[in-house]
């Protein structure tokens, strides 16, 4: 399965790609809308709008041969930790070797910006950080279904 905190996402399509030539089924999970799919390996949850909805219900569901795609550093710990292949959609992989590291970063990060010291400005996606989810995603898929059987 794969898992997809779908709020924001920019890579739906290269995820419904890669997922399609792996045979995996996909479940979008977002607080708001989502265009409905007529494939039967693809489903959308909509979530409450509570703080975090979408990242407990991935949370509580995602382990060891899912994949989850996130941008959310504390939603990628929680699943690496249950032993699920994380990627953000730049192609970054989340795993037990860098996830402290990150979610260290990103913390600081947070600090940085409520004490005025930082902007917080992302970098805008790029043609580079599809391609490279796209690759990072089509590992992961050969790793779960190599896991699984």
């Amino acid at each position: 399965m794969i898992y997809v905190d779908a709020d924001a996402c920019p890579v739906k399509p290269e995820v419904i790609k890669v997922a399609e030539r792996h045979g995996m089924r996909v479940t979008f999970v977002a607080n708001t809308g989502l265009r409905p799919s007529r494939d039967p390996m693809i489903s959308n949850v909509i979530v409450s709008g509570a703080f975090d909805a979408a990242d407990d219900w991935i949370a509580e569901r995602a382990g060891a041969g899912d994949i989850v795609v996130t941008a959310d550093v504390p939603l990628a710990e929680r699943c690496v930790q249950a032993g699920a292949l994380v990627t953000g959609p730049t192609g970054r992989v989340f795993d037990d070797k860098n996830i402290g590291m990150a979610r260290a970063m990103r913390d600081l990060g947070q600090h940085l910006r409520e004490t005025g010291e930082s902007k917080g400005y992302n970098a805008p996606f790029s043609a580079r950080d599809r391609s490279a989810f796209l690759q990072t995603m089509e590992q992961l898929c050969r790793k779960a279904k190599s896991s699984g059987e």
